[in-house]
């Protein structure tokens, strides 16, 4: 954890720096954060959009809109999350015009709920009270991650903008164009849809697999 943090804060220090670079005309500097930042932003683009094309072309709008705003940009420890908001909108963009040259809808999967409001069926393995001391191994990361993608379009969208990007509701609200109480919807909808996919794993898995 002590490691991670000084990572972080080795990071943004750089990040800064450069920043104040490129903010007085240095191009390379500015190229620089773009090496730094360009793999995750392209990477989160293609989760959002499932197309290798689209995602390159987000990222490489993202980096071109960020280079024009530079001298707006307040925060100069936070230019990875300011780049991957501004992915996230173009994102949410490209989306919402897909969306509205489909005309098919999907159907999310979500659990059954009795009439108190509790799930219908409980889970038969108990992961939750131990889960901080269980590592995420490579079979449930796949997992969560195939079970992401059979998510909804708009659902999966509020996800990865939410849970992966960390953006606020209030920013995905500006993106996206949907209310606030909407969106908490879509994001709990696919949150218990994930967490019965967590549910089969463990049930399914013997503990000794798991370790």
């Amino acid at each position: 954890m002590r490691k991670q943090k000084q990572i972080r804060e080795e990071t943004e220090t750089c990040d800064r720096e450069l920043l104040s670079r490129a903010r007085d005309g240095d191009m390379f500097a500015f190229e620089r954060l773009v090496e730094r930042h360009r793999d995750r932003v392209y990477g989160f683009a293609l989760r959002i959009t499932r197309s290798e094309t689209d995602a390159a072309d987000i990222a490489q709008e993202s980096f071109l809109s960020a280079y024009f705003h530079l001298n707006g940009f307040q925060n100069e420890n936070e230019f990875g999350a300011w780049i991957r908001w501004i992915a996230a909108s173009h994102a949410s963009i490209r989306l919402r015009l897909l969306r509205k040259a489909q005309a098919a809808e999907w159907k999310l999967e979500s659990p059954m709920f009795h009439a108190r409001g509790g799930l219908s069926q409980c889970s038969r393995a108990d992961w939750s009270r131990d889960a901080d001391k269980r590592p995420l191994s490579a079979e449930l990361r796949r997992s969560i991650e195939d079970a992401t993608e059979r998510l909804p379009q708009s659902h999966r969208e509020v996800f990865l903008l939410r849970d992966i990007a960390g953006l606020s509701y209030e920013q995905i609200a500006g993106i996206s164009g949907e209310s606030v109480p909407a969106i908490k919807n879509r994001l709990h909808q696919a949150r218990l849809s994930l967490r019965e996919t967590i549910d089969r794993f463990y049930s399914e898995t013997p503990r000794s697999v798991e370790t």
